[in-house]
């Protein structure tokens, strides 16, 4: 048992010589500061943790970047002091962004007196989302045919060149400015949060967007691929008024914690500043091929101040080469290029990309359906009764066919005024020509009848129909209002008393 008893001395006598060593290395420390006192600051700046030092990430909070992009709408009071900010947005609203010039003198100087590119995107902020993006916004895509997620309100914005919106990318929209120059864009965003929940009963939180701008400078080669710089926030969209009544939510629940509670949770700042972020991975997207643009005549445009690009004017259509092209007749043996020719002769530029591989059995194939999902309703059902060939109805069809000399002689002669729509009774045949009227007026008539005989309207004087007992009432809107639809009439000639004009009698 006395080994035993020994043990807590020896373990005394270690433990007094590790303090003892411990103190002397202190003491070492302070003489080496040249103080009597040390801190934990100046042990860190010892080069022993030097190279621990060096490892970790260079602190970027002071760092000025070239741009910066400022969305006009509050950031929420409810969210903690190290979480990323959080802004409500109204559908359908517009919300200006504005794109402030940061350089300092002297940097980026090749992008002076330049236009750069920004790309603008909603996207999903949970990871989870962002996986199934593609199919996630197909799924909205057909709940909601013919809208778009982003839109920018062009008449309020200023300083924006040559706005464009591919209709495969309903997320995503771009246009050329000019950092020396004001510039503020508008967008609307018209998803809202809850239209992505997996359950929807009702009163679940919707999913969280982010909006993230990408800006580009041009290359040697003229494409805006060049990174310059790209910055994101955090957005959740609501039905119109709802971001207005979720703030005021949040507000009057912070009012209610206590001064501590409210130390943990950021203010509410009254505009959102996008911080910096890499950049979106879709890059393939960028590039200076010319993409629909918002106006259907597919040319450049520049809103507020700046000019537009010479390097971003969309080629002119290719000149129309096919015959059957030149008829507006697309056939099943038309050409991809040929194909092309068809779409911009008939106002369908902005869809070019899309069928740049269609031939014109692959566009005839389409079903109304399909078309309507590629091009949206509006463009959808124009381009399908293109394709099909199908014309508008004229208001009122009626028929004519000029009276000969001979027929009145023997008329005259026989005594047999009674006619047959397609001859009299001695088997004189008729040959008439349609006419087709649209605004059914006396003007319209005049000219539709003059092209006929391929004379000018002002040679016409009067134009008269026939009534009982022969007489001649005067052709009005309104009587041409109530000619039956695809009534026969003989014309006949009168020359006119005054001038070497002509009446026209309608039999």
């Amino acid at each position: 048992m006395a080994w035993a008893l020994k043990l807590p001395l020896a373990d005394e006598v270690i433990e007094s010589g590790l303090v003892q060593d411990f103190d002397a290395s202190l003491s070492g420390i302070g003489q080496e500061l040249g103080a009597g006192a040390y801190s934990m600051s100046d042990v860190l700046a010892l080069p022993i943790f030097k190279q621990e030092e060096s490892s970790l990430p260079p602190d970027n909070e002071n760092k000025i970047l070239p741009f910066q992009y400022v969305l006009c709408a509050a950031t929420s009071p409810a969210v903690k002091l190290h979480d990323e900010t959080l802004t409500y947005l109204n559908q359908g609203q517009s919300y200006e962004i504005r794109m402030l010039d940061n350089r300092k003198l002297g940097e980026l100087p090749e992008i002076n007196g330049k236009l750069v590119k920004s790309i603008f995107r909603v996207v999903f902020h949970d990871r989870r989302l962002q996986y199934t993006e593609h199919q996630q916004l197909e799924g909205w895509r057909w709940n909601r045919p013919g809208d778009r997620i982003l839109d920018i309100d062009i008449p309020m914005s200023v300083g924006i060149i040559d706005p464009r919106a591919n209709p495969t990318q309903l997320n995503t929209v771009e246009f050329l400015w000019d950092p020396a120059k004001r510039t503020s864009v508008f967008i609307q965003v018209h998803c809202i949060s809850t239209e992505f929940t997996m359950r929807k009963h009702g009163g679940e939180k919707g999913v969280p967007f982010r909006v993230q701008i990408d800006t580009f400078k041009e290359n040697e080669n003229g494409e805006y691929t060049e990174h310059l710089h790209s910055a994101s926030c955090q957005i959740k969209v609501f039905k119109p008024k709802g971001a207005d009544r979720k703030q005021k939510t949040d507000r009057e629940k912070m009012e209610k914690r206590t001064p501590h509670e409210k130390e943990k949770y950021q203010p509410s700042y009254e505009t959102t500043i996008l911080t910096e972020c890499s950049p979106w991975p879709e890059i393939t997207y960028v590039n200076n091929s010319p993409s629909p643009g918002f106006n259907s005549s597919h040319s450049s445009f520049s809103l507020g101040e700046g000019n537009g690009s010479p390097n971003h004017q969309p080629e002119p259509p290719p000149p129309v080469t096919d015959v059957s092209l030149k008829l507006n007749n697309l056939l099943p043996t038309t050409t991809p290029q040929e194909a092309q020719q068809w779409l911009h002769r008939n106002r369908f530029s902005t869809f070019t990309r899309l069928f740049t591989n269609f031939s014109g059995a692959d566009l005839l194939k389409l079903t109304r359906d399909d078309v309507i999902q590629i091009c949206g309703p509006a463009d959808g059902i124009r381009l399908f009764n293109a394709l099909k060939g199908r014309m508008v109805r004229p208001r009122l069809t009626i028929y004519v066919c000029q009276e000969s000399v001979q027929l009145r002689e023997q008329q005259q002669q026989q005594q047999q005024p009674q006619k047959h729509e397609d001859g009299d009774a001695n088997g004189t045949f008729f040959v008439y020509h349609a006419i087709y009227l649209e605004e059914l007026t006396a003007v319209e008539l005049t000219e539709k009848i003059a092209q006929l005989f391929s004379i000018s309207p002002r040679q016409i004087s009067q134009i008269y129909k026939q009534g009982p007992t022969g007489i001649h009432v005067l052709i009005s809107d309104e009587m041409i209002q109530n000619f039956q639809e695809e009534a026969c009439f003989i014309l006949d000639t009168m020359k006119a008393e005054t001038n070497d004009s002509y009446h026209i009698i309608l039999k």
